[in-house]
């Protein structure tokens, strides 16, 4: 189990390291050597249970992290509530230029893709299908699809790099 997006921005990866290691010392005894790879199959499981715990943790009904919502700096006449549930779209004029410019960047590295690589792009990013759809009209599998998607997205965000 790997440390997700929301549970990153609540705790650091090398403190959940540092406590499955001393989680594991603590426990040696129950630790029990067959072959070289039992340790770090251990110790994983030990640090897959911190996540899981921590997860539980920050999901309970009290502090669950899917129900925040982020305040911005300006307090709320009505209320005295700060922050708004909405997202504020700024609109002046340089915002808007340069959304325009990154759009004609993206639009001319899309334009320097391989046809596979932009066909795949398009038809799990754009049209949002699966990676079982994708690979029915690219006549592949579901994990072909997966790694070309992967090579595409590399390739385009290095040609999106090269037109700065």
């Amino acid at each position: 189990m790997r440390m997700g997006q929301e549970l990153r921005t609540r705790l650091e990866s090398m403190d959940l390291v540092q406590d499955a290691f001393i989680a594991a010392l603590r426990g040696m005894e129950d630790f029990t050597y067959q072959n070289e790879g039992d340790f770090l199959r251990w110790v994983a499981k030990i640090a897959e249970n911190r996540i899981r715990d921590e997860l539980e943790k920050l999901h309970a009904n009290k502090r669950d992290i899917r129900k925040e919502i982020l305040l911005n700096n300006k307090a709320t006449t009505q209320g005295g509530f700060a922050g708004m549930k909405e997202p504020v779209y700024t609109t002046t004029p340089s915002v808007i230029m340069s959304k325009r410019e990154n759009l004609d960047r993206l639009e001319d590295a899309m334009d320097r893709l391989k046809p596979e690589y932009r066909e795949v792009i398009v038809l799990t990013k754009i049209e949002e299908l699966s990676y079982k759809e994708a690979g029915e009209k690219l006549g592949k599998n579901p994990d072909a699809v997966r790694m070309l998607l992967c090579r595409a997205m590399a390739a385009l965000s290095k040609g999106f790099e090269k037109t700065e």
